[in-house]
């Protein structure tokens, strides 16, 4: 294990509900044609750690997988 907090999605799991974009908005984004969750950091600097954390735990649908270091 590399230390680092590592970030996985499903995004069959995924309803769209966009808590993650505005949580973290360096780490996901939203594609335009369906608005699920794409992933833009699956390896955050871990400055967006709190925030990361904060979002998985604000997804509704739990589509958000955290590893922790």
């Amino acid at each position: 294990m590399s230390g680092r907090l590592r970030v996985a999605v499903d995004r069959d799991a995924c309803c769209g509900s966009g808590n993650c974009v505005r949580t973290a908005p360096e780490v996901f984004d939203q594609d335009e044609d369906l608005g699920l969750v794409v992933l833009r950091q699956p390896e955050p600097p871990e400055s967006e750690y709190a925030v990361v954390r904060e979002a998985a735990y604000n997804c509704p649908a739990a589509a958000i997988d955290l590893t922790e270091p």
